[in-house]
């Protein structure tokens, strides 16, 4: 089973052991940020440092001339990855007989948030949450699109993944996060999510509803979540909040929108990517979650991407609701945590990966092999020696 670990560039840029440390775990390809949302990252075997602190959302190579004069538009790294350090770092793993694809953060933007605060989403209450742009906005919308062709298609990348490209909500791993006081469960996070800016206003009022009744609305069936009455899971429950008609018509307008944006990138990522090149999208088969790993309709994603990375931690259901949908042309990655700290469990990797292929998986992704033990990276390369 073709198996790829993710790394970021300060993970490989300045230790010249790591290309091949990574190689001998048995992985024929790499996933390497070449832009990333703002993260405090272990790097426990790097010669020069243990700790990186990634400030804001960066390009991690120099942005191009296509963003002169635009409003919007990337920044580049600080001293945790200057320069083209994603370059440099995809020259080295290529050379260790490794093959390099792109991995691309998109709607999860917090220094977008705070420069430009009109861009991010708006809850029902008026707060804004700027490490979630709204991808409704036009602006927002191009930049992601122009974005996910630029990071996408560096030198000598065959392929790449495509995280957050969908909306992000309320739920974030936010720094000191003191939000879990009061369980919303999956309908509380949903209302909590809903966009109120101008452009989804307007969006709304394209599906018969009133924007300011809706808010009015969506406030009122949060008070009992707010007294501790947490909320059924499941779609069924947001109907029930707020009304079944209601709730549709909300859901209609933020599918139309991913579906639309995650279309466009897809078409500008291809026209800009040489022959073979393969583009994944980071994806939920629930249409209506929110994150990094975008909700979509699997049938239709399939569709129109190379395949989907989905998250298999904990439990591989997920998989099976694209697996019914796909081809001899899709691929279907299962991405497996391997960090033990960080809630993965390396120690069943192989019974993981065989119940995955019972679900339609082709492929493995393993997170995240710069911020695992030696230990861990030992029980997975254990694992891929006998891995078919």
């Amino acid at each position: 089973m073709r198996t790829s670990a993710f790394l970021y560039p300060w993970d490989v840029v300045g230790d010249p052991a790591a290309p091949a440390r990574v190689a001998d775990l048995g992985v024929q390809q790499v996933t390497l940020a070449s832009a990333y949302h703002s993260t405090r990252a272990l790097t426990p075997r790097h010669p020069r440092h243990r700790i990186v602190t990634a400030e804001h959302a960066a390009v991690l190579y120099e942005p191009g001339d296509r963003w002169q004069g635009r409003e919007l538009r990337p920044c580049a790294a600080g001293d945790w990855a200057p320069g083209d350090a994603y370059g440099e770092a995809a020259d080295a793993l290529a050379a260790a007989g490794l093959d390099v694809h792109t991995w691309v953060v998109l709607a999860h933007n917090s220094r977008m948030g705070a420069d430009h605060p009109g861009t991010s989403v708006v809850n029902a209450y008026g707060d804004r949450y700027p490490w979630a742009p709204c991808i409704a906005q036009p602006a927002t919308r191009a930049y992601l699109v122009d974005l996910a062709a630029e990071a996408a298609v560096r030198p000598g990348a065959r392929g790449t993944e495509l995280e957050s490209l969908g909306w992000y909500g309320l739920a974030h791993l936010h720094a000191h996060d003191k939000v879990a006081g009061v369980p919303l469960g999956e309908a509380g996070q949903y209302l909590m999510s809903l966009c109120f800016c101008a452009d989804c206003r307007a969006g709304y009022a394209q599906q018969e509803l009133a924007p300011e009744e809706l808010a009015a609305e969506v406030r009122r069936a949060l008070e009992p979540v707010w007294r501790g009455d947490e909320p059924p899971g499941g779609w069924q429950a947001v109907e029930k909040l707020i009304g079944a008609e209601t709730a549709n018509a909300t859901r209609a307008w933020r599918e139309e929108t991913a579906r639309t944006l995650q279309e466009a990138a897809i078409a500008a990522v291809r026209a800009a990517a040489p022959d073979g090149f393969r583009v994944l999208l980071h994806a939920d088969p629930v249409t209506y979650h929110c994150g990094a790993n975008a909700g979509v309709d699997p049938e239709h994603i399939l569709s129109v991407a190379d395949g989907v990375v989905v998250p298999c931690t904990g439990g591989a259901q997920a998989l099976a609701s694209f697996g019914a949908h796909r081809t001899a042309r899709t691929t279907l990655a299962a991405n497996f945590t391997v960090v033990s700290g960080m809630g993965g469990s390396p120690a069943t990797l192989a019974a993981d990966a065989a119940h995955a292929a019972t679900l339609g998986a082709d492929e493995l992704r393993l997170y995240h092999a710069g911020l695992a033990s030696d230990t861990d990276l030992a029980q997975v390369t254990k694992v891929l020696a006998h891995l078919k």
